[in-house]
């Protein structure tokens, strides 16, 4: 099963304020040459485009990767709020 079928299967509900948000965003642009968020995310929630790193937070499978591989520790991270967040529905 591929990877876009398997993430199809997870429902996620939305909450605000944002649960990952970046710390500076200047640290990206100018000290993460590599970003690697931008690839081990399963979920494909970071994109670089044009000079920012775009999170499309309410993709997140909230497996904390970016958070450990960030080599900046730009990441602010936290679960949700009870109730919001990804849902597993076949397991």
């Amino acid at each position: 099963m591929k990877i876009e079928d398997r993430l199809a299967t997870v429902a996620y509900k939305v909450g605000y304020p944002p649960h990952l948000t970046l710390r500076e965003e200047r640290i990206c642009r100018e000290s993460c040459l590599d970003r690697p968020c931008t690839y081990v995310c399963p979920a494909r929630t970071y994109v670089w485009q044009e000079d920012k790193l775009v999170i499309s937070y309410e993709n997140c499978l909230e497996c904390g990767t970016c958070r450990v591989t960030c080599p900046e520790a730009n990441l602010f991270w936290a679960y949700p709020p009870g109730g919001y967040g990804v849902k597993y529905r076949f397991g």
